[in-house]
């Protein structure tokens, strides 16, 4: 079994590609990164991640030598975290999970 997961909860989002035995097949991430002392916002962050989720997954995919066709389960991080980066990994996920037919599962990345 492998699974593609997004997660962005904060103001990094980062694609995995795992296999059900533990082997991390891909991990990009990208961090967006604000003037000093301004910090980040949820919607600036947002932008961001919708900016460079499809690239990430693109090359995740490269990266681990397989099509989203192979991918078995679509797993995002549901939270704790910034609601609006939250959304965008959420929203790519249900869509390639409708897309592909495949399931989704939530996680909690302070246990994930």
């Amino acid at each position: 079994m492998i699974a593609l997961g997004i997660e962005g909860s904060a103001n990094k989002i980062g694609v995995g590609i795992v296999k059900d035995d533990g082997t991390i097949l891909a991990n990009p991430r990208e961090t967006y990164i604000t003037p000093p002392g301004t910090g980040f916002m949820p919607k600036e962050t947002a932008e961001h991640h919708r900016s460079q989720v499809f690239m990430l997954i693109r090359k995740a995919l490269k990266e681990a030598s397989i099509k989203l066709e192979d991918i078995d389960v679509f797993c995002y991080t549901k939270g704790p975290g910034m609601a609006q980066p939250l959304s965008v990994g959420a929203i790519v996920i249900r869509t390639l999970a409708q897309l592909y037919d495949k399931p989704i599962i939530g996680v909690n990345h302070c246990i994930g």
